[in-house]
């Protein structure tokens, strides 16, 4: 044998050796599968609870729209725009089950479904924003969440036509501009005086 002959087998046998070498160790290493049971832990489960606060991974939100559910900070300015922004969101997103005034009304419920809460409940007039943020966003009772439907500002948006829609049946005609306030005077039907009946 020549001896490149012995230095191409010494290489390859070297070679060889390195190659076997390599592993997976961590596809080999000794772990616990899902769910399986462990004498390690004394409740006898291999996986353990998240600590506290602990945030998913993809679901950490920071941005100034989103707030406590119990506070009453309106995070945005309230203009026209946003309560037209809001109006047009709440027609697509809400009124199929809350109706176009808020009352619960809407086609799912007179279908069959369940009547979700009037927004003209004394409880819902008087709920923080954060706590329609909330809902919107985790869900409440029958209704699914809409975080991944519905965009934060978007949110606001229907949170501030809720609360006009809120004021609309309960703000006194006095604090209406005086050109409304006459139309709506016009437009009540005429009342008898007390004691006489409408003819």
């Amino acid at each position: 044998m020549t001896s490149a002959g012995r230095l191409t087998g010494c290489a390859s046998a070297l070679l060889l050796c390195l190659l076997a070498g390599c592993r997976q160790d961590m596809a080999d290493q000794p772990k616990h599968r899902p769910l399986s049971p462990s004498a390690f832990f004394g409740d006898g489960r291999s996986e353990r609870d998240p600590v506290d606060n602990t945030v998913a991974r993809g679901a950490l939100v920071e941005d100034e729209l989103t707030i406590p559910k119990d506070s009453n900070n309106f995070p945005l300015p309230v203009t026209r725009e946003l309560l037209e922004r809001g109006r047009e969101r709440f027609g697509v997103f809400c009124t199929p089950c809350h109706g176009l005034q808020g009352d619960g009304n809407g086609m799912a419920a007179v279908r069959g479904m369940k009547h979700p809460p009037s927004y003209h409940d004394e409880r819902l007039r008087q709920a923080p924003v954060g706590h329609f943020y909330d809902v919107i966003t985790h869900g409440f009772g029958a209704m699914y969440d809409y975080s991944a439907q519905i965009a934060p500002r978007d949110r606001w948006a229907i949170i501030a036509y809720v609360r006009a829609l809120q004021l609309s049946r309960h703000a006194p005609a006095s604090e209406l501009p005086e050109e409304l306030r006459r139309k709506l005077e016009a437009a009540a039907p005429a009342s008898a005086p007390a004691g006489e009946e409408k003819k």
